[in-house]
Parts: C-alpha cells; structure tokens; sequence
C-alpha cells in the first residue's frame, strides 16, 4: 500500500512537472496587441467575402454588381447591429464605429453611382444584352453562334445612334462622363469575357460571332473615348494646362465629417498659416547662420545648388539612410524589425513618371526621381536642384523607417483586420518623424535645417493651396505660382505638384492629410509623452501595432477612453 501511494505521488509529481508550462501559459495575460476582439471574426470573414464578390462581380457599374454589394453592405450593416454596443470594450467599439462607418459610406457610394448610371442610361441602353451573355458565360451555357451574331449587329445600329447623340450634345460634367468611360469599357470587358471563352473552342461560335464581334469592340472603344472628350469644362483653362474639378464647401466640409476631423476648411487654411510662419521664422535663423542674413530664399538656392552629380543619387540616399536609422536606434524611438531593414529596395523612376511626382517615393520600394538622358537639360537641372542631399534627408526617413516601409510591414503583421486607412494615418505618421527628428536634432547644420524646413513649409502649403483651390478661391497657376514664390520651388516641381494634386488619383482631402495628420499624432506624442506616461519607443510601437485608423479614434485607444455610440468627431488637437 505504501509503495503504491508513493508511485501515485510520483505520478502526480511527474503531472505536474510535464503540464505546468501549459497551465501557467494559460494563465498568462495575452499581449494585446496580438489578442483579438469580439468584432474580429466578423471582419475577417467581411474581407474574405468582399473579396469573393468583387472577383466574381468584375464588372464595373453594371446594375447586378451594383445591387448585389447594395445587398451585401446592408447585410453586414444587420450583423454589425446585433452587437451590444454598450458591452464591448473600447477596442471593439473602436472597430463597431469604423466598420458602420466604412459600410455606410460604401452603400452611399453606391446610391451616387446608381443616380449617375440612370443619368447615363439613355447612352448606354444596349449594355444590358452584354450583361446578360457575361452572366450566362460564368457558368458555361451553350450560346447560339447565329442568335449572338444577330444581336450583335442590331445592337450595333443602337450603339451608332447613341455615339451620334452623344457626340451632338454639348458635353456632360467630369464625373458623368468618367462615369460613361468607365461603364463602356466594363461592358467592351463583359463582351471580351464572352468571346474569348466560346472562340475557337466552340466552332459554331467562332464561325459566327468573329466578324460582329470585331466590329463591336472596335465600336465601343472609340465610343469610350468620345466620352473622355466630351466633358464639360466647369473651370477654364488658365495657362497651366491643369483642369482639375473643385469641388466646394459644402463638400469639403462633408468629407472632413468623413475624415473625422472637426475642423472647419478656414481653420484649416489658418492652422497651416500658421505653422508656416513658424517654418518661416526658423528659416530665418539658418540664412543667418549661413551667411545671408534675412534672405532665407538666397540660402535655399545655396542648398538646392548641393546636387550630387548623374549617377550618384542611389549611393548618397543609401547614406542618409544609414544615418537617419541609426540615429532612430541610438535615441531608442521605435522598435525596428531585421526583416523590416533587410526587405526594402530602391528602383528609379522614369521620366514620364518624374513629371506626376517630381520627387521620390517610397514604401517597401523607395522609387528615386533624378535626372535621366531622356530628359531635356532644363528639366534636368531642375530635377537635380529639387532632389539634392539636404531636401532628401527629410525624406528619407519619411519614406522608409519609420516612415512609410516600417508602417506597411507593421500593418501586415499587427490587427490586419483592421481595414481602415486612412492618409492623415498614413502621411502624418510619416511627416510626424521629421517633425521628432526636428525636436531630436538630426539636422547637423544650417543647410540640413533648410532642406527639413523646406518640406515642412510644402506640407503647409499643400493645406494652403489645395484647400483654397477646392473652395474655389484659387486657380491651379495661382496655387503653382505660390508653391514658386513663398516655398521657392522649381516652377516644373510646382507644376507636377499641382498636378499631381488635382489630376491625379488623390481624394480632395489627401494633400492636407500630411500636415494635419502629422499636428494629430504631435498633440498626442505631447498628451502621451511629455507628460512621462509613455516613453517615445511605447508610444511608438502601440501606434503602429493598432493599425492604419483615424487618428482621433487611435486616442481612444492609447488613454482608454470609449468613444460614444453617436460619436462625431470632436477633437480640437491644435491650439491657436
């Protein structure tokens, strides 16, 4: 009996031993920043889903598309609802608020391109026989060859017919025949589906359908473009060549609400006055200490006069590179991963490219904008002048770590559920590290100082001019002209910039997100970390471990406050 009540405490012993690793790893807290929500799951199977359909449904504004995501938005909107908002904690609340939030702006999105397709339906009412073929063809049914071809080139006469309307009219606004274009190309891409599955491997198709078919796509291309051509001028052209779409008060005012901003655009305009007065001030005191006294324009050319010659640019960013990381880990900022610092690569942009974006740009790839041989000389000078040693050495970290490439890597790893980005996220995280750098005394010396100062003052110019440009208070050549006289721009840098601004694929909003963002993430570096409840590397690091979302909700979350069922945004970050 003895010898087996020992064996028994043995055993237990032996329990004990091989699963109190397991237990006290039970027991152990959870790392946050791993842990998941209640809202996890549903996110994660919103984003599988969304993207089910949207591989399924490819084309683009026809009505089945449209309606099934219309019902596919509203069905989450119902699951999202059944939660008890009261009950969650203030992450998952975080998470409730951006997911409505992002379901109701897509289902009004929705709601604009239905009232812009009923707008445009009289120009393209023959579109809904090749929607019906492009969903018979999903799953493979037999299409007869001759029926097909007949259609086809009935269809041709009404297609003719309204080409020839379209062309007689005086022209339609931007974003209805952008609305036109694209809906023509989805159907010429619905009619090429079609034939290219039955062509060649079904021969009664092939025989028939070849001919009307070739006809038809030839059509429907030239009717595409006839719609690009056909927009209504809202604004003229004044010298610049740049024709953007302002789009006014009221509509600002609704996509900053978007935005979670609660400023007003004036305000806005007036925060970035501001800051450049400080930027202005600051660069007073570098003239001075570079010899030109008050004339800080005279030391900026000094600076943009440092170029390095042809060839020589990826070796001299590979430096500064070096140098900004080194002092990041020196002053313990931010926690810097080895694969994060092993993975990112440099390619050079073309010269077609320069002209969108005149200086470099970055991420997992920093792509580097200098001089080509394709360039004409003026352009390269200009191009030189604009991407010199000291202009680069704010960017660069901006671009990489712990700018842009260490954000991406973090986003991938960290609550990449959250599929909330946002550019006042984005590139005021970015533009924040130069102001930290700033605080830190990166800048070695005057010139250093004039080169950062330089990027701070287009940061607030960006607010400034493409905020008066959407009020409709400034033309594209007076938002060029600005950029020319009160940063000191090259005029062909000033140019690609505003066009950049107003043509490119960019919201209204993005160009102010730089500097407004970056303000955000300041007055919550000052709340966090100057009053000694994080050191910067904490503040940091959670930062970037809660993923890409508003800034304002990203304050919840750091002093674990929630925000309210009827949240809207209230936030004043910036004292005047």
């Amino acid at each position: 009996m003895l010898i087996k009540s020992i064996a028994n405490v043995v055993f237990l012993n032996f329990l004990l031993i091989v699963y109190a690793p397991f237990s006290q790893a039970q027991n152990q807290q959870p790392d946050s920043y791993y842990s998941t929500g209640k809202l996890h799951h549903l996110l994660i199977n919103y984003k599988a889903d969304h993207g089910s359909l949207q591989r399924f449904y490819v084309i683009a504004n026809s009505p089945e598309r449209r309606e099934r995501f219309q019902e596919f938005y509203s069905d989450y909107l119902r699951q999202l609802d059944r939660y008890n908002f009261q009950t969650l904690s203030v992450s998952d609340k975080v998470d409730y608020l951006l997911f409505e939030r992002k379901l109701k702006n897509q289902l009004r999105l929705l709601e604009v391109e239905a009232q812009e397709y009923r707008q445009i339906q009289k120009y393209i009412s023959f579109g809904e026989y090749i929607y019906h073929l492009e969903k018979l063809r999903r799953r493979g049914a037999k299409l007869e060859g001759k029926a097909v071809a007949q259609k086809l080139q009935e269809l041709q006469q009404e297609l003719a017919r309204a080409y020839e309307a379209l062309s007689a009219s005086g022209g339609m606004s931007k974003k209805l025949a952008i609305r036109t274009s694209q809906t023509l190309e989805g159907l010429q891409m619905a009619l090429q589906s079609v034939y290219q599955f039955y062509h060649g491997y079904d021969p009664q198709f092939s025989w028939w359908v070849k001919k009307p078919y070739e006809e038809f796509d030839e059509r429907l291309t030239e009717f595409a473009q006839l719609a690009k051509q056909k927009i209504k001028q809202e604004a003229k052209d004044d010298g610049s060549g740049i024709i953007g779409n302002p789009i006014g008060r009221q509509e600002l005012l609704a996509q900053l609400q978007l935005a979670m901003l609660s400023y007003t655009p004036e305000e806005l305009v007036e925060i970035a006055h501001k800051e450049f007065a400080w930027c202005e001030k600051e660069m007073l005191k570098a003239s001075q200490e570079t010899g030109f006294g008050n004339d800080w324009k005279q030391a900026l050319e000094k600076v943009k006069n440092t170029y390095v010659s042809e060839g020589q640019q990826p070796q001299m960013i590979m430096g500064l590179y070096n140098e900004s990381v080194n002092f990041i880990k020196q002053h313990d900022l931010v926690t810097i991963p080895p694969l994060a610092e092993e993975t990112w690569r440099m390619v050079m942009m073309s010269p077609e490219q320069q002209r969108i974006s005149p200086f470099f740009l970055g991420g997992e790839v920093l792509m580097i904008a200098y001089p080509t041989d394709a360039m004409s000389h003026e352009t390269k000078m200009m191009s030189f002048r604009g991407n010199n040693p000291h202009f680069s050495r704010a960017v660069v970290h901006h671009e990489l770590i712990a700018g842009h490439h260490l954000q991406g890597y973090m986003n991938q790893r960290f609550k990449a559920y959250r599929n909330f980005r946002t550019p006042f996220w984005t590139e005021g995280w970015a533009l924040y590290w130069e102001m930290i750098l700033w605080d830190l005394d990166f800048p070695r010396s005057p010139e250093d100082r004039v080169g950062m100062l330089f990027w701070r003052m287009h940061r607030c110019a960006r607010i400034i001019f493409s905020l008066n440009y959407h009020l409709k208070q400034w033309t594209p050549q007076q938002c060029i002209d600005f950029l020319v006289e009160k940063v000191g721009h090259e005029r062909a840098n000033a140019e690609g910039e505003v066009r950049r601004s107003f043509t490119g694929n960019y919201g209204p909003l993005y160009q102010l997100a730089y500097m407004t963002g970056a303000l955000q993430f300041y007055a919550l570096k000052k709340e966090l970390v100057d009053s000694g409840k994080m050191s910067f590397k904490q503040f940091h690091d959670v930062i970037l471990r809660e993923n890409n979302i508003p800034v304002e909700m990203l304050r919840y979350l750091l002093i674990d406050q929630a925000p309210k069922r009827n949240f809207k945004s209230s936030w004043k970050f910036y004292q005047f």
